[in-house]
C-alpha cells in the first residue's frame, strides 16, 4: 500500500488505520493540484484495504486546510492557462465525491483554520473532530468566487437558513458553532488530538463514534453564538431573494444584522447572485449534480480581482466588475 514519507502530503498505514497528513504549514496547507491528486490516488489505493478508518490531519497547528491555493489559480488564469485552472477544480471535486462515497470511515481532525477546500476535504466524510482552536468558514463571496467543493450540497442541508447565511456572508464559526450546525461532529481538546489515531487503532472493532466520544472533552456547543441568533438567521436568510434578505436585516437592526449586512455589501454582487441561486437549488440536487453545477461556474470574472485585493496587493478594496442594483438604504 502507498507510503509517502516526504513532500506536501504524508500518507501511510499504521496498525490498520490509514493516515494522511497535509504538510504545507507555511501556506496553511492550501491545496495545490498535486496535493489533491495525491490524496485522491492514496484513497483509491486504500479503498479495498482492510482498514478500520482513514484519518485526515495536518502536521501543523495553525490550519487543517485554509482552502485551495488561489494565488496559483489566479496566476494560471492571468496567464491564460484555463486548462490548468479547470484541472485543479475538476481534480478537487473528484476528490470531494470520492470522500463522500468512501466505504471506509473518514475522520478529519480540524485544528486551526478550515476554510473552502478544507471543508471539502472534511465535511463529506462521516466524522469531523474539532478542537477549541478550530475556525470554519466558506469565505468565497468576499474574493469574487462562490462556495464550492460541494457547498451547494452541504450548506442547504444545515438547519434552517444557516447554510444560506454562511454561504452569502462567509461568517466564521468557532468549535461551538461548528458543533451546533453539524459541520463538526465531535469535540476533542487540542492537547488530546494526537491520541485519536492510536485510539482508533486500539479499538478497531468499536464504532468510530464511540471511540471519538471517549476522547471528548466537555463540549462547548452550549456557548454557540450562532445558536443565540438562530431565530434572526432563519428570519432574514430564509427570504426568497437577496433584496428581501437585505430588507429583513435592515428591519432587524441588531448588531448581528448590521454585521451580516456589511458582509453582503462588501462582497462581489455577482458572487452573491451565483451563491444564492446555487444554494436555493442545492437542496434538491445530489452531490454529483451540485459539483457539476459548481464546475461549470468556476470562471467568474470577479475572482481575479478579489484574490488580488485580499492576497496579492492586500489593499482590501476590490473593484467588482459586476454590480447588483441595491435598494436605497433607509434608516431611522
Amino acid at each position: 500500500m502507498t507510503d509517502i514519507a516526504a513532500g506536501e502530503i504524508l500518507a501511510g498505514v499504521h496498525r490498520g488505520v490509514g493516515r494522511i497528513f497535509l504538510n504545507r504549514p507555511e501556506a496553511l496547507n492550501a491545496l495545490t493540484t498535486d496535493m489533491v491528486v495525491t490524496i485522491d490516488r492514496v484513497l483509491a489505493e486504500w479503498e479495498h484495504a482492510p482498514l478500520s478508518c482513514v484519518v485526515l490531519a495536518s502536521t501543523g497547528t495553525k490550519a487543517f486546510c485554509a482552502g485551495g491555493d488561489i494565488r496559483t489559480i489566479r496566476e494560471h488564469s492571468l496567464a491564460g492557462d484555463a486548462e490548468a485552472t479547470e484541472r485543479f477544480f475538476a481534480s478537487e471535486y473528484r476528490l470531494n465525491a470520492r470522500i463522500a462515497s468512501y466505504g471506509i470511515p473518514v475522520v478529519s481532525l480540524i485544528d486551526g483554520l478550515c476554510m473552502g477546500g478544507g471543508l471539502g476535504l472534511s465535511v463529506h466524510g462521516g466524522f469531523r473532530v474539532v478542537t477549541e482552536r478550530a475556525v470554519l468558514a466558506m469565505p468565497e463571496t468576499g474574493i469574487g468566487f462562490f462556495p464550492d467543493v460541494g457547498a451547494s450540497y452541504f450548506l442547504p442541508r444545515l438547519p434552517g437558513a444557516v447554510g444560506m447565511y454562511l454561504g452569502l456572508t462567509g461568517s466564521r464559526l468557532d468549535a461551538a458553532d461548528a458543533l451546533y450546525t453539524g459541520l463538526g461532529t465531535h469535540f476533542v481538546p487540542a492537547h488530546a488530538l494526537e491520541a485519536v489515531g492510536d485510539a482508533l487503532a486500539d479499538h478497531p472493532d468499536d464504532p468510530v463514534d464511540v471511540v471519538l466520544s471517549r476522547l471528548a472533552g466537555r463540549s462547548p456547543v452550549a456557548r454557540s453564538r450562532l445558536a443565540a441568533v438562530r431565530g434572526d438567521v432563519d428570519r432574514a436568510f430564509g427570504a426568497a431573494t437577496l433584496e428581501e434578505i437585505e430588507e429583513r436585516l435592515e428591519h432587524l437592526g441588531t448588531a448581528w444584522a448590521r454585521t451580516a449586512l456589511t458582509a453582503l455589501e462588501s462582497a462581489s454582487p455577482q458572487s452573491l447572485d451565483v451563491t444564492h441561486a446555487l444554494l436555493a437549488r442545492g437542496g434538491q440536487r445530489t452531490l454529483r449534480e451540485c459539483l457539476d453545477a459548481e464546475l461549470a461556474l468556476t470562471r467568474t470574472p470577479d475572482f481575479l480581482e478579489g484574490v488580488r485585493a485580499a492576497l496579492v496587493d492586500k489593499d482590501r478594496t476590490p473593484v467588482w466588475r459586476s454590480a447588483r442594483l441595491r435598494r436605497p438604504r433607509t434608516r431611522a
